[in-house]
């Protein structure tokens, strides 16, 4: 399987990192680290613009990230013009950070800076997965 049941929309279906896909609907948020250079990448990256090989290897992002910054969309692009608004945002977890988008479930009154994050696979009723932050 491809990409093309990823997300609100997909403008693709084949991609090296399909396995992305794959591990959402298993219920685990995946991504890629070189082999060679220990670089973490989100979104995965089957190559590595570092040391430009092609080793790498998938590994879960878990435990507690940090909301770095966000951004609502209130006119949304093309394929996500029915989805706004919704909340983008940068998570740090450690080795890395992730984008994303907020959980639409959490208040505007409740999202701060620094406050506490977990990355979780979503589904939609139409069988697309996703991802997104939700609060700690």
């Amino acid at each position: 399987m491809g990409f093309e049941k990823f997300g609100t929309v997909s403008f693709t279906s084949e991609s090296k990192a399909s396995d992305f896909v794959n591990y959402l609907e298993q219920g685990k948020v995946m991504t890629t680290r070189c082999k060679k250079c220990g670089q973490g990448f989100f979104p995965p990256r089957m190559d590595c613009p570092k040391c430009l090989t092609s080793d790498v290897e998938w590994f879960e992002i878990k435990g507690t990230g940090k909301l770095v910054t966000r951004a609502v969309v209130n006119y949304g692009p093309s394929g996500f013009e029915n989805d706004a608004p919704y909340t983008l945002a940068i998570g740090d977890f450690g080795e890395l950070r992730v984008f994303g988008r907020l959980s639409k479930s959490l208040k505007e009154g409740e999202i701060r800076a620094g406050m506490s994050l977990n990355i979780v696979p979503t589904k939609s009723p139409d069988g697309r997965v996703a991802y997104e932050f939700q609060k700690v």
